[in-house]
């Protein structure tokens, strides 16, 4: 269950640092919508095996990284991830009820 949430954890952290970077790029380099759907493009070219960055995916990275601006900040001086300061129980029980 540990793995589960630690990979869940780098995906989200992934795509915030994805979005972070191109809006980043954006603001300081002016680049317009049109950078979106090309990157796309190339993702899928240089990429094809790897899912989850089409147009729509990338822009709700941008959308969440430009949201949430501060959200992973708060954890380099927590020093652990909130999933990771609960009971492991409490994160396990609501799956075990569900195992028939």
């Amino acid at each position: 269950m540990r793995a589960v949430l630690a990979v869940n954890a780098e995906l989200v952290r992934l795509y915030w640092d994805i979005g972070r970077i191109i809006d980043a790029r954006q603001q300081q380099e002016g680049w317009r919508a049109a950078v979106i759907p090309r990157l796309a493009r190339e993702l899928r070219n240089e990429l094809p095996e790897e899912k989850g960055f089409s147009e729509r995916n990338i822009k709700l990275m941008v959308q969440f990284a430009h949201e949430y601006a501060d959200a992973f900040a708060p954890l380099s001086s927590i020093g652990q991830p909130p999933v990771a300061q609960l009971p492991a129980m409490a994160v396990v029980q609501p799956l075990v009820a569900q195992i028939p």
